[in-house]
């Protein structure tokens, strides 16, 4: 297959994903805002469109449209009352630009790899994952997902942490055509030896750190992270009941004990690590865990090697709506023996957001540079909701350390 027609099936594909998950929706749940922490799902969609028409075609369809759908210029919380398109509008709108994109891709030259094309796919995907987020949060009867249940739980064979010894390794990627500018250049970073957990927290370790008291504990938690937890007033992970139970896209079931915890903040998760005395991992530590092969000395673009995803490896592309049990996918293990280093849930690190050395913005400073600081903490591996495109072991992922909403979790560390 060509990278024309590669590219080209990956753009059907995420509008395929797009379409298919809101469609479900009335026009009402659409144009609402769930939550002032998110867009209306109008409004990501039409801002989908928004996005391929600039990046993607000189001669504009929607140019009067840019100011509307600038994420830059208007907070989530405001754009309800912007001139948004509606639904049926914002339809029209994607599908005139895709036919002009697939008409220019055709006989685009693809020097670079075919990157921008690349960048707009995998940006469809993160909005679609984003538009999940805003139905986890919608109120009443909520969203009704038809999705497979996960696997069953498997027979705990792994150890409850593995060893990964210090040594240098690449991190970050040179990838031309996929990998982001923060992803870039890949540099050589010498990573003190450690010890990893085999996989996630779950639920039913976390539950223990509730029932223990945890929230009402100020010596488990940082400075910052204490007063969050005392102005929030929280004593447990987001969408929890206090009984035993969780609310998933509006619909109440009993809590998986041994699915990973998810909708747990940064400060949450630095909270549970303190009190099991050991600590959250760098983001280098993630990746050298997640992508290093010692035993042949190479990087793996996944972390059972550079094969793409396939439902063996990892629970991606929203395929049962929800994590699966730790253990769920060993033919994703990495090459140290840790699972679902990739899939299920986002993981929290201890790093804040930075730049590698030799950086530089590429194709425009606000998708990266602008958010570089102590503000924000890296995530890693995808989640559940994440599509297989972004859920490579270089991908970086960052938030402010109170969200909640994003189908976040963690596993801990400690120095070897």
């Amino acid at each position: 297959m060509s990278l024309h027609d590669t590219l080209a099936d990956a753009l059907h594909e995420a509008r395929r994903r797009s379409l298919d998950l809101l469609d479900p929706l009335t026009e009402a749940a659409l144009v609402a805002q769930h939550s002032p922490l998110m867009s209306p799902l109008a409004w990501d969609l039409a801002h989908i469109g928004n996005y391929e028409d600039q990046w993607l075609l000189p001669s504009r369809v929607g140019a009067r449209y840019d100011d509307v759908y600038d994420a830059f210029r208007h907070p989530r919380r405001d754009r309800p009352s912007l001139p948004l398109l509606n639904p049926a509008a914002a339809r029209r709108y994607l599908a005139e630009v895709r036919g002009r994109v697939l008409d220019a891709l055709a006989d685009a030259p693809l020097d670079d790899g075919g990157f921008l094309y690349a960048m707009v796919v995998q940006h469809e995907h993160q909005h679609d994952e984003t538009m999940l987020a805003t139905l986890q949060l919608m109120a009443g009867e909520g969203y009704r997902p038809l999705a497979p249940p996960p696997p069953a739980a498997p027979p705990r064979t792994w150890p409850d942490d593995v060893l990964v010894e210090g040594g240098p390794f690449p991190m970050g990627s040179d990838d031309r055509a996929w990998a982001y500018d923060n992803e870039r250049p890949s540099v050589e970073v010498d990573v003190p030896s450690f010890r990893i957990d085999t996989t996630p927290v779950t639920n039913a370790a976390y539950a223990a750190f509730v029932a223990d008291s945890g929230y009402d504990e100020p010596r488990w938690w940082s400075d910052a992270g204490w007063a969050w937890r005392q102005e929030a007033g929280l004593a447990m992970p987001q969408f929890w009941d206090g009984a035993g139970g969780r609310l998933r896209f509006g619909i109440a079931e009993a809590l998986p004990p041994e699915q990973p915890v998810q909708h747990v903040c940064w400060y949450e998760a630095d909270a549970f690590a303190r009190w099991t005395g050991k600590r959250l991992l760098t983001e280098a530590e993630w990746e050298k865990a997640a992508s290093w092969d010692p035993a042949t000395g190479t990087k793996r673009r996944y972390p059972w090697g550079d094969e793409a995803p396939t439902a063996d490896h990892a629970n991606l592309g929203q395929r049962h709506f929800g994590p699966a049990p730790v253990g769920a996918y060993p033919a994703g293990q990495s090459a140290y023996g840790c699972l679902a280093m990739v899939g299920d849930v986002w993981e929290w690190t201890a790093s804040d957001f930075a730049p590698y050395p030799g950086f530089r913005a590429y194709p425009y400073r606000e998708y990266s540079e602008v958010f570089y600081g102590p503000e924000y903490k890296v995530l890693r591996g995808g989640s559940w909701a994440t599509h297989a495109s972004a859920a490579r072991t270089t991908f970086r992922n960052w938030d402010y350390p109170i969200r909640r909403q994003v189908f976040a979790g963690f596993r801990c560390a400690q120095d070897a």
